[in-house]
């Protein structure tokens, strides 16, 4: 307690020395802590960006052969049929749901005068759940009734709603035609953050049940096929078994890998937080560099400090404090100016990160940066790197001031 004390009389003593220190320390910390935390917003809104598309699933495109095999020629296309894609369910054990995507890519939708020309896709109800098109309150996606009955029932993109029946509006159970063919609206999906995409933006797309679609536009092959593999670490198994589907169906090589080409956003996702995690500690390491210069700078002052007061620690030394005793106190003092500029850093940084959350930045390019997001971990962070500082400023000079001689010290003026 005494040392406290001690410490907060040389405070008041030094009052612009020990506070230009303190504001050193409390800057360094603030700057930590605001990289760290727009690291982390960075890393939660694209990772959210891309999940948004869809989690754990794998997109698949028809290729073509690069090997001859059984007598047909190199360069041979292979296209899936939805008929394949049900089978593949069966055979498959490895793919957990799988969903043709017929797409067109300009349909008119008419409605009291009104057109638009959009996005339309054939799709299986499991392609709404694996792609993540949750529907507003009081619709609903495509189910397997619509499937097997070939209802005309149609699930519209938010942007698609807000375009043709205002911004808003719930068209749920409105009649609209499409081809000049009548649909019921079933569903309008809620508005997500999408950065990635393979087909256009879902909030621009509709989406019908597969069945209908081919009778509609008498297209027997899809653009594409959506599945989720039955355990996410076995994904490049699926594919391969998906791949071998077709090689046995097609009477293609087996090993051929162009056969079918795949998009893993398993591994996008994994390969994007790698790099987020980078780019996040070297926000870190540009703050904490920003923190040590306030370091050294809380060292040299101690320096100083001990210099000043040789003659104190010389008539401490000889009415029988230790060294230990000095080095306490020292380091003490070095802790608590850093544990006092880091407190007051740490404000700072959460002030300016809430001054940052209330800026008048437009929404979409907040979906592509993320707003810098505080967490206990960085608290954690924080203080651990903090507390390294006030240990490292405060040993040395300790060191020096337990080394003084108690006769010389009495001699300094």
């Amino acid at each position: 307690m005494s040392m406290i004390l001690e410490y907060f009389h040389e405070l008041k003593k030094e009052k612009l020395r020990m506070t230009l220190t303190v504001l050193g320390v409390c800057w360094g910390m603030a700057n930590i802590v605001l990289m760290l935390s727009v690291g982390e917003g960075l890393h939660r809104e694209l990772q959210r960006g891309l999940l948004s598309m869809g989690k754990d699933i794998v997109v698949v495109w028809s290729g073509q052969t690069s090997k001859a095999y059984a007598g047909f020629p190199v360069g041979r296309r292979i296209r899936f049929t939805g008929e394949d894609l049900d089978r593949i369910t069966e055979r498959v054990p490895l793919i957990d749901k799988i969903s043709p995507e017929f797409i067109k890519w300009s349909v008119t939708i008419k409605d009291n005068g009104n057109n638009l020309d959009t996005q339309v896709s054939g799709v299986y109800p499991c392609w709404g759940e694996m792609r993540s098109m949750v529907p507003e309150a009081g619709g609903r996606f495509i189910n397997d009734m619509d499937l097997a009955r070939k209802r005309r029932v149609i699930f519209i993109g938010n942007a698609v709603r807000d375009k043709f029946f205002g911004e808003g509006s719930n068209p749920v159970g409105r009649q609209i035609t499409v081809m000049d063919i009548p649909f019921t609206v079933i569903g309008v999906m809620k508005k997500k953050m999408q950065t990635s995409s393979y087909s256009g933006m879902d909030k621009d797309r509709c989406s019908i049940p597969a069945s209908t679609y081919k009778t509609m536009f008498n297209q027997n092959y899809p653009n594409n096929a959506v599945f989720r593999p039955a355990d996410r670490s076995r994904s490049e198994e699926a594919q391969d078994a998906f791949r071998k589907f077709l090689a046995s169906r097609y009477k293609c090589d087996p090993e051929d890998e162009s056969i079918a080409n795949f998009w893993d956003t398993i591994e996008s996702v994994e390969i994007q937080g790698k790099i987020l995690r980078g780019i996040q500690i070297f926000m870190g390491i540009i703050g904490g560099l920003t923190l040590i210069i306030a370091g050294i700078g809380v060292a040299n002052i101690m320096y100083v400090t001990v210099k000043e007061r040789t003659r104190e620690i010389g008539i401490k030394m000889a009415v029988g404090a230790r060294p230990v005793y000095i080095i306490s106190q020292f380091v003490l003092e070095a802790l608590l100016t850093v544990g006092i500029g880091g407190a007051l850093g740490i404000a700072l940084g959460k002030g300016m990160i809430f001054v940052t959350w209330n800026l008048p930045i437009e929404h979409e390019v907040m979906n592509f940066i993320g707003r810098p997001v505080f967490s206990a971990l960085l608290a954690l962070i924080s203080s651990v790197i903090l507390t390294f500082i006030g240990l490292l400023t405060g040993v040395f000079p300790a060191r020096k001031a337990s080394l003084v001689d108690p006769v010389e010290a009495l001699r300094y003026e």
